[in-house]
């Protein structure tokens, strides 16, 4: 008791001589620490020619205070010089002044995360007392100056991704005796020879990262004299990712490893294994070896870790690896293992009971595997597991795994999506995790039933609940408050949706609650939802105007209320949510104008669809002002009056390539305040196209289409019109059109699909029209066009009614002939006379041609289906790839087709 005392005694007569002491140093020493006026002088030259976006330097001033105190700045308190510049992620833009040549008591210049350019001034050389350095994250280009050899104090040098650099050499490096950290990401190593041997002398280095530097292309990575080194490696943090490097590198790996070394990132190569020295590194923690591309089986990877390795490692990362074979039972030797990823592999077989005898695995993902689960274990209760994903594994059952109920009870993360159950859920499982679950994913499933109360389920903050594409029914009842993903999209949910107005934290990012039967309105409490991103209601029943409360939706990516019965005018707030991409109110029944504020506010829309609703008035200018839309449909409204010519400047119609932003969502790993999933929400749409209504969801961003078809349009089609380039869709039937064809359509080459029906167009068709040569759909039928039909592969290759109702049009393949057409004879076959039955070598050379065609037909297509057939594996890859990618090569084989029409 005594001895605590003292203890406790003399800690505070410390703390008491400690701050007694700063508090005399900063009362007598502020004379001292006053900045000096030539270091003033350079810092203000430095900034100078800088862009300084957020103004972080602003109060970097001539008639400013004493600069020590700028911000980014560190002085000395004894000396007043400038020590320390520090303006990492400041959003600073320019090049480096050479003025930082005055600061030489610098110890450290970090420029990190900002938009510097040129190249890398050489006087950074000169700073001799530089003991921290780091360049990277910026645009600058040019070599990496040999003078830094010159920083003998340097201790940490951080250059990862500092732009189009390159090194002539690296023998520099060798004179940073006292080097720790050395990262070097990004920055070509590809003519660097013996840069190994420059590694190894660098004694005291601990952290070194290479990744993406070539390496697989250097000829001699190290020298004749490295095969006798007897120099130890001090390495603990050792990353080689993304070097496209084969197993040989393992040669002068050995000498970089040591029992110091404790993560090690391989990730991003072509190994095809591992060597044995691996599992004999005591104490590697860390093993990353993710989205390798060449084959492994996973036993002999685990064998050859099974030395004192296994006892060591706490993480595996091997995502996308392309491990074979099956889930081997010598996993249970790894007996420190916490966190196992082994997502998007090709493992086989059954799950075994040892998987469970880790005694420290807390997260285990084998999803999207050929694995199997079993129904049942006999487990007693497994309290460490936290973090389990099946998603896409086979539950042997279809019933639902009792097993993980009775025995992980204190899960937090569940992704049990497309996993083939085909069951209700047991009561007693929303029971079993009373609180604790953060995340809960039941997708692509066959669950029917009802969805209890969840008030008390999930209130940790950032919970997510994914209960989409499944048969349950019912009202939706309460709800966690702490939110910040609910899926409930694709299946029979009834009832009204003021469920969400209990989701009050702000934590909201994604509301789906499409494809359901909903009723009622929606309820005006949404200034909750301050980050909320998508917001999709869908294919339901609601009614009712959009309440003003949508504007408080700041953050609000995507609104989706397409086929619904909303009524009334848009509220004026909806132009707040100047975030938006993606706004579809298509098939509703809105009505009034369309607001110019579209235009003017909602800059950031790619896709906009009001069709199938009751505006009226014009079409606003407003939305020329729209740089980034590529899906305009405004059918089967009420509008008037005449096209906009301005609509040429629809500039993303004008230029190649998709709409590049991802609406994404993030999913934190419970308990670790660390990003596990991020979520891309696939944005969809009902397009009108080539006379039906598809749905677009993955290549919508690829689409680029106006439709402003069944309106009361009149005028004529603008000339400009055809500056759009771009396009794939043009849309203008049922309107009220008059004049001709704008003559320079042909121009817009990638116009798949064209619909000028049922207007009052008249002249001739423009001959340009035959240098379409990817139309794959066109309608000018009933309309008063003449003349000829222009000839074209294309043109002629449509139905006759694709141009009924032009009474005056003539010309294949209408059977009406224009003026001064003849029947055409039928020139004699050369060589051929009347009765000769003969073949000529021309027709057996063409009969030989055709059964060559029809064997390799036959060979190559039971090539791939015996391929398909045996395969288990390249089988379920096949149809995974043919479900996602069905709408893109729909698409590409529209152009395909098109394109060889041309050419024949």
């Amino acid at each position: 008791m005594n001895s605590c005392v003292f203890i406790i005694s003399s800690l505070l007569l410390l703390l008491l001589v400690t701050t007694t002491g700063s508090q005399l140093v900063a009362a007598g020493g502020n004379d001292m620490k006053q900045c000096l006026d030539d270091e003033r002088d350079a810092l203000l030259l430095f900034k100078a020619p800088l862009h300084d976006h957020h103004e972080h330097l602003s109060k970097w001033t001539a008639e400013g205070d004493d600069c020590c105190n700028w911000k980014g700045v560190t002085c000395s308190n004894q000396t007043g010089h400038v020590t320390g510049l520090d303006v990492i992620g400041y959003w600073l833009e320019g090049e480096i002044s050479h003025s930082l040549l005055n600061l030489t008591y610098l110890n450290i210049l970090d420029l990190s995360y900002n938009s510097f350019r040129g190249t890398i001034p050489t006087i950074i050389g000169s700073l001799t007392e530089l003991r921290y350095l780091d360049l990277g994250w910026n645009h600058f280009n040019g070599t990496i100056p040999p003078e830094f050899g010159n920083l003998t104090n340097l201790q940490h040098l951080h250059l990862n991704s500092v732009g189009r650099c390159r090194v002539k050499s690296i023998e520099w490096l060798s004179h940073l005796s006292h080097l720790q950290s050395l990262r070097m990401g990004g920055i070509s190593l590809a003519k660097q020879n013996h840069w190994v041997d420059v590694i190894l002398s660098l004694q005291k280095l601990s952290d070194l990262s290479l990744g993406g530097c070539e390496l697989s292309q250097v000829m001699y990575p190290y020298s004749s004299s490295f095969l006798n080194s007897s120099s130890s490696s001090s390495i603990v943090y050792l990353y080689l990712q993304n070097n496209n490097l084969t197993s040989s590198m393992y040669r002068w790996l050995l000498p970089l490893t040591s029992n110091k070394l404790r993560f090690l990132y391989l990730s991003s190569n072509m190994l095809d294994g591992i060597p044995k020295y691996l599992g004999n590194l005591c104490s590697l923690e860390y093993l990353e070896i993710s989205n390798n591309s060449a084959a492994v089986k996973f036993p002999d990877f685990l064998n050859n870790l099974s030395g004192c390795t296994s006892l060591s490692l706490q993480e595996l990362s091997a995502q996308g690896s392309q491990f074979t074979g099956s889930f081997s039972i010598e996993i249970q030797k790894f007996s420190s293992l916490m966190y196992l990823y082994l997502t998007d592999n090709h493992l086989i077989g059954s799950i075994s009971e040892k998987l469970w005898g880790l005694p420290r695995l807390e997260l285990l993902d084998i999803s999207f595997n050929n694995l199997t689960v079993p129904s049942t274990y006999h487990l007693s209760n497994i309290s460490y597991v936290k973090n389990l994903d099946l998603s896409s594994c086979k539950l042997l059952g279809p019933r639902f795994p009792k097993w993980i109920i009775q025995t992980l009870k204190n899960l937090t993360f569940l992704d049990l999506s497309n996993t083939g159950i085909s069951d209700t859920i047991p009561l007693e499982f929303w029971d079993s995790w009373p609180s604790q679950l953060e995340y809960l994913n039941l997708s692509s499933n066959n669950i029917s039933g009802k969805v209890p109360d969840l008030l008390s389920k999930f209130d940790k903050d950032y919970s997510a609940i994914d209960l989409s594409s499944n048969s349950f029914h019912g009202p939706i009842l309460n709800v966690p408050s702490t939110l910040s993903i609910l899926n409930l999209s694709r299946n029979k949910f009834s009832g009204g949706i003021a469920f969400i107005c209990q989701i009050v934290d702000g934590f909201l990012e994604f509301l789906d609650l499409s494809h359901n039967s909903l009723t009622g309105q929606l309820p005006d409490c949404l200034w909750h939802f301050k980050y909320l991103r998508v917001l999709n209601l869908g294919h339901n029943n609601l009614f009712g105007r959009l309440p003003p409360s949508i504007g408080s939706l700041i953050q609000l990516q995507v609104l989706y209320v397409y086929d619904n019965n909303f009524s009334g005018e848009l509220p004026l707030s909806l132009k707040n949510c100047t975030g938006l991409i993606s706004l579809n109110l298509g098939a509703n029944k809105f009505s009034g104008d369309v607001p110019v504020w579209i235009g003017e506010n909602l800059s950031g829309l790619y896709v906009l669809i009001l069709r199938s609703n009751n505006f009226f008035g014009t079409i606003p200018l407003q939305l020329c002002q729209l740089p980034n839309l590529q899906v305009l449909d405004l059918s089967m409204n009420n509008l008037h009056g005449s096209i906009p010519s301005c609509l040429s400047n629809l500039t993303s119609m004008l230029h190649q390539g998709g709409f590049p932003q991802d609406t994404q969502y993030f999913i934190t790993l419970g308990g670790l305040n660390i990003i596990y999933k991020r979520g891309t929400y696939v944005d969809h749409a009902m397009i009108e196209w080539q006379g039906d209504e598809r749905e677009f969801s993955r290549t919508l961003k690829l689409v680029k289409s106006i439709d402003l078809s069944s309106n009361n349009l009149t005028g004529q089609i603008p000339n400009e019109i055809t500056n759009l380039s771009d396009l794939i869709a043009l849309n203008f039937s049922k309107n009220a059109l008059s004049g001709e064809i704008p003559q320079h359509i042909g121009e817009m080459k990638k116009l798949l699909t064209l619909d000028l029906s049922r207007n009052n167009l008249s002249g001739r068709m423009p001959s340009s029209m035959s240098q379409m040569s990817l139309l794959n759909y066109l309608d000018l039928s009933f309309n008063n066009l003449s003349g000829r039909i222009p000839t074209s592969t294309q043109l002629q290759s449509f139905e006759p009614s694709r141009y009924n109702g032009n009474k005056r049009l003539c010309g294949l393949p209408l059977t009406k002939k224009c003026p001064g057409d003849e029947e055409p004879e039928v020139p004699p076959l050369i060589g051929k006379g009347e009765g000769d039955g003969e073949d000529t070598d021309d027709d057996e050379l063409w009969g030989w041609f055709c059964i060559g065609v029809g064997m390799g037909f036959a060979t190559g297509f039971w090539i791939a289906c015996g391929a398909l057939l045996l395969n288990r594996q390249g089988r379920r890859a096949f149809f995974q790839f043919y479900d996602s990618f069905k709408d893109w090569v729909y698409v590409k084989v529209v152009v395909f087709v098109s394109s060889f029409q041309k050419s024949r």
